[in-house]
């Protein structure tokens, strides 16, 4: 198997992947949107919402903004904290959330959030935790795709969300199908 690098400007990440079969490249693709860990904001305390949005719409657009997952040093039980407060009126924008850990941070600041009036308000706190895919989409980390050009080769497009390099979720991808295969080797010598 070989990977021949097409295009590479940082956020997304072009490549073509040779002497390979249809269900490897799927299963590539599968992994790394459904099986490599990011940060999300996983649950909203509403201290204050007097904007006439329900929390639970805030809450979800919240959940959805691209968090920077650095790529090693945290586990699945660590908890970031992110607060907002905001008076009207004012358009708030995901580069109001204040994070608890400068490592993990809102990746685009430019993401509306609400638009509020004079006088409302909001006072919330999130907890972002790593996740991923197969829980929630809003953990996905990347756009995953592929065009099989040959007999044996795929063309895959990788569009990273922000939460970290499309070259580090393929990684990550084939370390988890390497994992995934020592453990199949392992209950097989069982039997």
């Amino acid at each position: 198997m070989k990977i021949e690098i097409l295009e590479d400007n940082g956020s997304s990440i072009n490549f073509a992947l040779k002497d390979s079969t249809p269900a490897y490249a799927n299963a590539l693709r599968r992994i790394a949107t459904n099986h490599v860990s990011s940060f999300a904001i996983d649950r909203v305390t509403f201290y204050e919402n007097t904007s006439p949005m329900f929390d639970e719409y805030i809450a979800h657009r919240i959940g959805l903004i691209p968090i920077h997952t650095p790529n090693d040093g945290y586990s699945e039980t660590d908890e970031i904290l992110f607060t907002l407060e905001a008076t009207g009126p004012k358009t708030v924008y995901s580069r109001e959330l204040e994070t608890s850990d400068k490592e993990v941070k809102v990746e685009n600041g430019d993401i509306p959030l609400i638009k509020l009036s004079a006088g409302q308000r909001v006072r919330i706190d999130g907890k972002a935790v790593l996740g991923s895919g197969i829980k929630h989409a809003k953990f996905q980390p990347a756009l995953v795709t592929y065009d099989q050009v040959g007999d044996r080769e795929f063309n895959f497009y990788i569009e990273s969300f922000g939460q970290m390099p499309p070259k580090e979720i393929i990684n990550k991808a084939f370390a988890k199908i390497k994992e995934e295969i020592k453990e199949v080797v392992k209950q097989a010598k069982k039997l």
